[in-house]
């Protein structure tokens, strides 16, 4: 057992024994968001204040009213890729390619649909002068490739990819910098932390000029984020493994606001398991990267994270057990039913929720 699966044992305690069904609410679908708000921050936000139990309705903007000077915000400054791609066969078969995460230069592993025909060895054309080879296939399915590229790889995919959207979407995104966080900086995401896509340029400096330190950490979202959690029994799920960083300034001022007992507020479950995955055992960070499979449900004893900005998640997600772990499963439960009462938006282009 590695250091982190040890820490992520002791962090849980006690052996829960919750299912699946147990984290299930019913949406109707009209509450899915297909389209981003405009402006960003004019989405809904709904206020759980855990000392109280008080419930506040208000718009994200307003987010700064719930914020004091010395807290410390810390966003995920990951950049999605265009990373979803349609190659051929050399039969002419199409093929749906989706990159999860980079091994090396060229070397990546991937989502192709139809598997049947992605058996290693099996060569796929993509326009913009692309290609790649089926190296292996992983146990869990996905696919670990090899490009050839003509010219810079980047460059490449950038003309041939297009913004992987989930699947619940079904409205076309005109403007792709909307999937985008405005302060999104390092390529590597197969999918965007949307818990900061409601922030824009001005709302951050408002809130700095409060005195609220930002600080940015990395984590490379990949679908196993996402996955669907097909085990009755949320202690047989397995995460998938992410790339994470936490660099010298940021792990600095973090652990001085921890060590001074100021208020650490994570924007997005990305970020608390950033945060979590780096925290030591008095909750200050050190500077460090890695890979990192941290799943978090309830029970659990947050180390890092006092607060969380996060959107509505899907019934049965791993988001949603996340966020339950902070506030109660009952109560979690709750508060979705109320969202769904004042029809709030959900998923990745919903509105917010914030719990202090």
């Amino acid at each position: 057992m590695s250091e982190l699966e040890q820490r992520d044992v002791q962090a849980h305690g006690a052996p829960t024994d919750l299912k699946k069904s147990d984290f299930y609410y019913d949406l109707p679908e009209e509450l899915i968001a297909q389209t981003p708000a405009e402006p960003r921050d004019s989405s809904r936000l709904l206020v759980y204040n855990r000392a109280d139990g008080s419930v506040t309705h208000t718009i994200f903007r307003n987010v700064k009213d719930f914020l004091r000077p010395g807290d410390v915000l810390v966003v995920n400054n990951t950049k999605v890729l265009p990373a979803r791609m349609f190659a051929q066969t050399e039969h002419g078969g199409k093929v749906e390619v989706l990159l999860l995460r980079r091994i090396s230069a060229l070397r990546w592993e991937v989502l192709a649909k139809p598997g049947k025909k992605c058996r290693p060895g099996t060569r796929l054309k993509i326009d913009a002068g692309l290609s790649l080879t089926v190296r292996s296939v992983t146990d869990s399915g996905e696919r670990i490739v090899d490009f050839e590229c003509d010219g810079v790889f980047e460059e490449a995919l950038a003309r041939a990819g297009t913004m992987p959207l989930p699947p619940y979407i079904h409205e076309k995104l005109s403007d792709q910098s909307r999937y985008q966080t405005v302060y999104a900086k390092t390529d590597g995401s197969a999918a965007a932390p949307t818990a900061g896509l409601h922030f824009t340029p001005r709302l951050l400096e408002e809130i700095k000029s409060m005195g609220v330190q930002v600080a940015q950490v990395l984590l490379h979202v990949g679908l196993g984020t996402f996955r669907p959690v097909k085990e009755d029994a949320i202690t047989d799920h397995k995460m998938h493994s992410e790339y994470y960083e936490v660099g010298a300034e940021a792990a600095e001022t973090i652990s001085r606001a921890k060590r001074e007992g100021r208020r650490v507020i994570a924007v997005g479950t990305t970020s608390v398991r950033t945060l979590e995955s780096a925290a030591n055992e008095d909750g200050t960070v050190s500077p460090c990267r890695g890979n990192t499979s941290i799943f978090i449900y309830p029970p659990y004893k947050f180390r890092c994270v006092d607060a969380l900005i996060t959107n509505f998640h899907l019934p049965e997600s791993t988001l949603i057990m996340l966020v339950a772990a902070m506030t109660g499963r009952e109560k979690i439960l709750e508060l979705y039913k109320t969202a769904v009462a004042e029809r709030y938006r959900f998923f990745s282009f919903g509105d917010a929720m914030l719990i202090l």
